[in-house]
């Protein structure tokens, strides 16, 4: 799902190819897309866009007269600027937005059509997709440390709440938690000031440096490449592979459809986290160290210990 760098580099490449252009007309061939029926997809037609921004992970153009356009691209959904009145394409195209300088194709690389379109008038209309999460760039300490501890809950599931903060998903936590030396499963409870504050820090320098370091590499184009699994990335997506910090192979815990990549050296101390369904099949099997991990793992295999079958 793109998060908080990757929706600010989207916002980098619209802002001078729509903000002052009238929308000329929009094509919605899937059904899913658009969630609302009031206001009426055709009252934007004619609409000069004023403004675009980030609110959470959704991107919100703003037309005359208080409309809004509030687009959430969840996991598989990608923009991409065409030439004035490109085609949609038949199987994973979900939207086009003309306007006289280009075209902005919506695409959703999945068989799950979760991306959605809502349209809003007024601020309250708005405000009601606002997840309410604090914005981490601009906050304090103080304010981070109260958002941090407001709940009982483990670093990493806190950093992704969108309730609590801003932007945030499963990719950039990886990389925040890791740039901190924290476990991704410590609880916010269990967090030193000295740690709250070095977390802040991390939050704030690793999101900054992939802003930085993915504009630069965009430059005046569009974004064609948006992907949660990035080149220069410490852990996330690198499961085996060494940490950049001091060599030792990249963990994983996966739960549900989603994963957990960090380093058991530089931040559990060396001990490997349980992965909640293969720990429960090995029990006293499942390594708690790296060495132990690296004698029954092997150094090139990417099979998790062997499981004795029942009887």
């Amino acid at each position: 799902m793109p998060e908080l760098p990757d929706i600010t580099l989207y916002l980098h490449a619209l802002r001078p190819r729509v903000v002052g252009q009238r929308l000329e007309g929009v094509r919605i061939p899937s059904p899913f897309l658009l969630r609302t029926a009031d206001p009426p997809i055709a009252e934007l037609i004619g609409r000069v866009v004023t403004d675009i921004r980030r609110l959470g992970k959704r991107i919100v153009f703003g037309f005359e007269q208080k409309y809004f356009a509030v687009l959430h691209l969840m996991i598989a959904g990608r923009l991409h600027w065409k030439s004035p009145g490109a085609a949609v394409p038949r199987r994973s195209g979900l939207a086009a937005f003309d306007f006289a300088p280009g075209t902005l194709l919506l695409t959703e690389a999945a068989t799950q059509h979760r991306a959605s379109l809502y349209l809003v008038r007024g601020a309250a209309g708005l405000a009601a997709h606002d997840p309410g999460g604090l914005d981490v760039l601009t906050a304090t300490l103080a304010q981070f440390r109260r958002a941090l501890g407001h709940e009982s809950h483990t670093l990493k599931r806190v950093l992704t709440d969108p309730h609590v903060f801003d932007g945030i998903g499963n990719a950039y936590s990886d990389e925040i938690l890791h740039a901190a030396r924290l476990s991704p499963l410590r609880l916010t409870t269990q967090v030193s000031d000295a740690e709250v504050e070095r977390l802040y820090q991390a939050v704030r320098e690793t999101l900054r440096m992939w802003i930085d370091r993915l504009q630069a590499e965009t430059g005046g184009g569009f974004p064609e490449k948006v992907t949660a699994f990035r080149p220069g990335m410490a852990v996330h997506g690198r499961f085996r592979e060494p940490c950049p910090v001091c060599g030792s192979p990249v963990q994983r815990i996966r739960y549900a459809a989603n994963e957990v990549n960090y380093c058991a050296t530089c931040q559990t101390g060396g001990r490997v986290l349980a992965d909640r369904s293969l720990s429960r099949l090995l029990k006293a099997d499942w390594p708690r160290s790296l060495e132990e991990w690296e004698e029954r793992a092997g150094a090139r295999t990417d099979s998790p210990p062997k499981v004795a079958r029942r009887r």
